[in-house]
């Protein structure tokens, strides 16, 4: 962790946060020394961006694949009405509203799916990896790559009022791995889709990963929380489950058997049911880059067509198909993947 000299008025800036004690002026000075990786930017991952751009750690690299929709703002205070109107990938909204909000950091925006192929470009230079992610497949790969790289890393998760977190820390704690050998089967816990997302829920979730970001950056480790904390907002419920047995055990794939299987590639897939969207997104098998312009010119003649320098969407009586530079597909109106490949390649083929 880089220690960048602090601006002559930052003490000044976050003076309420200095006086807190056990962080400090040197824990100020670590945050803004510090640099952070937010793995999804919807609703958990752009309060925790903010909180910590607030914070004043120095580099925060917010990374996500999806764009504004009007439905988002019920729990993701970061964003507006103009956000939505203006089409943006939540990404790139995020980076515009967290500049405004503190210009001493620096706030860079990535729009991607993130993927073995790219989560070590991504999260190499970063000294904490921060959970904002909605789906198990990116989390068991950020699990992965915090253990082979021996970076922390927090998870979190929201569904109706419940919502929990718990830090990982490679060499200390229990392990994603061990509370959760595989993903659960589809169908099988609730979803967006299924029992909603209340904003205060996500609210407290968000704040209790950034004050653990915080302390990870600060230096202050040795007060991050070594159990997993569940809480129900609507019936006023808390509690912490100790997770050293399942590590004191030796039988966890991943931080006692050392094997990394979504960091190698060998599990994971191309598409992907987007919660809550009534959508899916899809992944081309082999790098490629598309022109949106000359896409979005060939496409007039058959669909709406809507473009800017991030993404092109079509939308055509039924389904409304987004893509991105990188080859990359959200389908819209249906949660099925063979439909959506259907729709794509009807549209624009493989």
């Amino acid at each position: 962790m880089s220690h960048d000299p602090m601006p002559d008025d930052a003490l000044d800036r976050y003076s309420r946060q200095v006086r807190y004690a056990p962080l400090g002026v040197e824990g100020q000075r670590r945050l803004v020394g510090g640099r952070a990786l937010v793995c999804g930017c919807g609703a958990l991952g752009s309060a925790i961006a903010g909180t910590l751009v607030r914070a004043g750690v120095g580099h925060v690299r917010v990374v996500d694949r999806d764009f504004l929709e009007l439905s988002n703002l019920q729990r993701q205070a970061l964003f507006d009405e103009a956000d939505v109107k203006a089409g943006l990938p939540k990404a790139i909204a995020a980076a515009n509203k967290l500049r405004a909000i503190n210009s001493q950091v620096e706030v860079e925006p990535v729009v991607a799916d993130v993927t073995f192929k790219n989560i070590a470009d991504l999260a190499d230079d970063c000294d904490v990896l921060v959970d904002g992610t909605d789906n198990f497949e990116i989390r068991f790969l950020l699990n992965d790559f915090a253990l082979a790289s021996g970076k922390p890393w927090v998870y979190g998760g929201v569904i109706g009022a419940e919502g929990q977190s718990m830090t990982i820390l490679p060499g200390e704690t229990a392990c994603l791995a061990c509370l959760l050998a595989e993903p659960p089967p589809p169908g099988t816990t609730p979803t967006c889709d299924t029992a909603g997302v209340l904003g205060p829920a996500v609210n407290v979730v968000a704040a209790i990963q950034a004050a653990e970001a915080m302390k990870i950056l600060s230096g202050n480790t040795s007060d991050c929380s070594r159990k997993l904390s569940i809480f129900d907002l609507w019936r006023n419920t808390f509690r912490q489950v100790d997770l050293a047995k399942l590590k004191e055990a030796g039988t966890c794939r991943a931080c006692a058997k050392l094997d990394f299987e979504w960091l190698e590639g060998r599990r994971g897939s191309q598409a992907a049911v987007l919660c809550g969207r009534n959508a899916v997104q899809l992944r081309p098998d082999s790098p490629r880059t598309l022109d949106l312009a000359a896409m979005a010119r060939t496409l007039e003649p058959v669909a709406d067509v809507f473009a800017n320098e991030y993404l092109l969407r079509a939308e055509t009586d039924k389904y409304t198909v987004t893509l991105f530079p990188d080859g990359r597909a959200i389908v819209a109106g249906t949660d099925d993947i063979g439909v959506a490949r259907s729709v794509l390649s009807a549209l624009v083929g493989q």
